[in-house]
């Protein structure tokens, strides 16, 4: 039986639940491979793995901790139908697996969430509710139905089961690591409410206590940073805007924030000015398309944010779902 419970205060997943998460969803979920440049290993001077999710189902790491959260619900829960708030790539992922596994979506979404995420969770045959996300509650607005319709909340983070879902990246990259024969010195993925980061966290460390593992976030959504720094959960300031639309939470989850603070070396601070370099170089040395939040990482190696010199890096690119129009911008930009 899972260690995880579902009671008042949920517990944090442990090696053992990712361990688990990984059978469970492994008929559904593609395992991604580990990437390398040459190109950027003499850049950076070290060695640089890429840990390419893009190329995941839904072209995001959402659709692993969705799965693993659908799979557990009851044949009577699953009639129901679930519930879920995103601005784009948990509402790609979760109605990806509701068609899969032929189960409801509604999906709540913020107005100003990219095109290609609205409609890539409408062809999924989910519900989408659009709302103002300076105005509005988007957890007051999902609780609303789930609680008239009967629906299961899916949130985005701060569940357990989400959260060794996500975990089964870092799992991934420890075991090709093993066998590959390298040990890595640090390992560094993206953060919003600190799923993906929590989990990656907690196999890395589990699998190997020396290897740092960092969160990187975009300038003015950099709450997990001042929140490790004061040792409490800070929120962001009120109409904070980024480039990175998939990293935009207004404070850490607490279930997020408890792991993170235990396990994390840090959090490091990108610029969207450095997220489009980074973008860029993925296209032009990796041949990925990247959505902005996908990139932070790249992005934090290539400004210095962490060490990379004489060490061995991984990377995790988290997610490639970006407008067409907004994508050749950037790409095409001196």
């Amino acid at each position: 039986m899972s260690s995880i419970e579902k009671g008042e205060r949920p517990v944090p997943p442990t090696l053992k639940d990712i361990e688990e998460a990984a059978v469970r969803i492994k008929d559904y979920a593609a395992r991604t491979p580990l990437l390398e440049s040459p190109e950027l290993n003499e850049l950076v001077g070290g060695r640089l793995l890429f840990k390419p999710e893009v190329l995941q189902r839904t072209a995001s790491f959402k659709f692993r901790g969705a799965c693993n959260r659908l799979l557990q619900l009851s044949a009577k829960q699953q009639r129901a139908g679930v519930v879920a708030f995103s601005s784009g790539n948990h509402a790609l992922a979760t109605s990806a697996v509701g068609r899969i596994l032929n189960i409801p979506a509604t999906i709540i979404m913020p107005s100003d969430a990219p095109q290609a995420k609205i409609k890539g969770a409408r062809a999924n045959g989910a519900t989408v509710i659009l709302y103002d996300r300076q105005k509005d509650d988007r957890e007051a607005i999902g609780a609303e139905i789930a609680n008239r319709t009967g629906a299961t909340m899916v949130p985005p983070y701060n569940d357990p089961f989400i959260i060794a879902g996500q975990g089964t990246v870092g799992l991934e990259i420890m075991e090709d690591l093993e066998h590959l024969g390298i040990k890595a010195d640090s390992v560094l993925a993206a953060c919003s409410g600190g799923g993906l980061i929590a989990g990656v966290a907690t196999a890395v460390r589990a699998k190997c206590e020396s290897t740092q593992v960092y969160a990187v976030e975009p300038a003015g959504f950099d709450e997990l940073a001042r929140s490790l720094a004061s040792g409490k959960r800070e929120s962001n300031a009120p109409g904070a805007q980024s480039i990175c639309d998939a990293l935009q939470v207004v404070t850490p989850g607490d279930l997020t924030f408890d792991i993170n603070q235990r396990l994390l070396a840090g959090s490091l601070v990108v610029t969207d000015e450095e997220v489009r370099k980074a973008m860029r170089v993925a296209y032009d040395k990796l041949k990925l398309i990247l959505e902005p939040g996908g990139a932070v990482g790249l992005a934090a190696v290539l400004e210095g944010r962490v060490e990379t010199r004489g060490r061995t890096t991984v990377v995790v690119l988290s997610g490639g779902n970006v407008d067409p129009e907004l994508y050749a911008e950037i790409i095409t930009a001196q």
